[in-house]
């Protein structure tokens, strides 16, 4: 019998399809818009969805991106994303504890953490993660966080020494996704940038051109890692 074998999580732009950021337009919606412009990972985050709702959408989601070939990651819900068939769960601070996602999910699905520090880091590969969320790196307005803004030099220091990939979280937007990808991190997370836009598809491409060019530069001068 073949075992299941573990996506890898894409290198590159992170977009985050969340129902606190414009809640009057569906969430099917958002995401369709994100993945035309060619998202290839994204993690659904429904705070003020009723169960029943999240569990539909979480269905229709996942599978939107499954014809699309993106990798699609379930914040928080380990139920939501077992009965949705999504590729796996991001945990962060206060939610399930990565162990128990695992062990939940099978080695199979990705599981990736938030963390705030390279200890952090350290902890969430000892726990069975695949990738951690690092942050926040810049400050946000999308989500309350209590914790200080590192800052990209303090962000490319925990990237240089992480046993993990980190993607940057917090305040990341077109202005600054370039430099964030020129610290060799392995992706960039995005809501409220590409959700808030009149065009999301375009802003995705948008967003996705500027870490290319970020990480090239990276490359370039030997920063990658």
């Amino acid at each position: 019998m073949n075992t299941p074998v573990r996506p890898s999580l894409p290198r590159g732009l992170y977009v985050l399809c969340d129902d606190t950021v414009r809640p009057e337009l569906p969430l099917r919606e958002k995401a369709a818009g994100l993945l035309a412009g060619g998202a290839r990972v994204m993690q659904l985050r429904m705070k003020r969805t009723p169960p029943r709702e999240a569990l539909a959408a979480a269905r229709e989601v996942v599978a939107a991106c499954r014809r699309a070939g993106a990798v699609c990651l379930v914040n928080d819900r380990v139920d939501l994303a077992l009965l949705s068939g999504a590729h796996g769960v991001h945990v962060g601070d206060e939610d399930l504890p990565a162990e128990e996602a695992r062990a939940l999910l099978g080695p199979e699905a990705l599981v990736g953490v938030t963390v705030r520090g390279l200890e952090e880091a350290r902890a969430a590969r000892a726990a069975g993660a695949d990738y951690v969320g690092l942050g926040p790196v810049f400050g946000t307005t999308t989500k309350q966080v209590p914790a200080p803004v590192l800052g990209l030099e303090g962000f490319a220091a925990v990237v240089r020494a992480s046993p993990l990939p980190v993607v940057g979280i917090g305040g990341v937007k077109l202005e600054n996704i370039a430099s964030l990808a020129a610290t060799g991190t392995h992706g960039g997370a995005v809501a409220s940038d590409a959700l808030l836009a009149e065009d999301i598809a375009e802003r995705v491409r948008h967003l996705a051109a500027a870490f290319d060019r970020g990480a090239q530069g990276a490359s370039l001068v030997g920063g990658d890692v």
